[in-house]
């Protein structure tokens, strides 16, 4: 079964756009029960109209979730296309009988693509290779707007050291990928066609603002169930650390933990590490073995 010979609504640059988000939002949204249908029908006969309008009903959520990664200064008909070749994806491997909605399992897929989309794209600039390097790279605006909402330019100390904790990098590491991000970012207001409609008039539709909020929902839900359970690999010291360094909203310091636990604080450091690479092991394992994650 193939979805190669799936049409797509025309996708081009500056003008094109806006005529492509134009017609997305015309595809219906899809009920469980027509999901389902769908999905089956597809899985069992390779009927690719059914597979179609799998796709098709999900092109906003592609467009919604793209949206979130156009501060990477990349073209965002590139970042839209690279979306829609993991939605495909998702269609292709969905197993509707597993209870979940395609939009939860698609969004995988679909952050997935982009991610390997950017970083390929980015690679020109050296951002990293280390998986330590790819974290602060997906994470840093986050905790940004977190710890210094409207902050521009170049981040003051010691939020420059609250990332570097949180994620485990170096300060140098923190301040210069910040300066390449600010580099290339553009507004979310940058404006859309000849007449000046902004990206997020295009965008915001309440019914997918709905679906993509359940989805989200779902799947923290599904990280925390994960978590509960591969937590349970770590002896008592690793999690008590664990929790201490990464799992509480005020993590303790090294100085700290090495006090109570008498050992240094590399020592310390270590075990977090040791601790963080088995529960992230277990836990990437125990989604793929679940069908939460894209198999590879």
């Amino acid at each position: 079964m193939s979805t190669s010979s799936i049409k797509f609504p025309a996708l081009s640059n500056e003008g094109g756009l806006s005529a492509y988000l134009d017609q997305i939002k015309k595809f219906p949204m899809l009920d469980a029960e027509e999901e389902y249908m769908l999905a089956k029908n597809w899985k069992s006969t390779g009927n690719v109209k059914s597979a179609e309008k799998l796709v098709t009903s999900h092109l906003r959520l592609v467009a919604k979730i793209a949206m979130g990664y156009k501060g990477y200064g990349l073209p965002l008909n590139e970042i839209i296309s690279e979306g829609n070749v993991g939605l495909m994806q998702a269609v292709k491997k969905f197993e509707p009988e597993k209870g979940f909605r395609l939009a939860t399992y698609a969004m995988w897929w679909i952050k997935a693509s982009i991610q390997e989309y950017i970083l390929r794209s980015w690679s020109l600039v050296k951002i990293g290779t280390t998986t330590a390097q790819k974290k602060l790279f997906f994470n840093l605006k986050k905790l940004k707007n977190q710890i210094a909402p409207r902050t521009e330019g170049d981040l003051r100390d010691e939020h420059v050291k609250d990332i570097a904790q949180k994620l485990n990098v170096t300060e140098n590491e923190v301040v210069s990928m910040n300066r390449r991000l600010s580099g290339r970012e553009q507004s979310l207001n940058a404006p859309i066609g000849e007449d000046g409609d902004e990206w997020q008039d295009w965008v915001v539709d309440n019914d997918m603002d709905q679906e993509l909020k359940f989805a989200q929902q779902e799947e923290m839900e599904q990280r925390k169930d994960l978590l509960q359970d591969s937590i349970k690999i770590l002896n008592d010291r690793e999690k008590q650390i664990l929790y201490a360094r990464r799992l509480n909203d005020e993590p303790e310091t090294l100085e700290d933990l090495s006090k109570k636990f008498k050992i240094s604080r590399e020592r310390i450091r270590q075990i977090e590490n040791k601790a963080f690479e088995k529960l992230q092991k277990h836990m990437l394992n125990s989604a793929k073995s679940k069908n939460l994650l894209p198999a590879n």
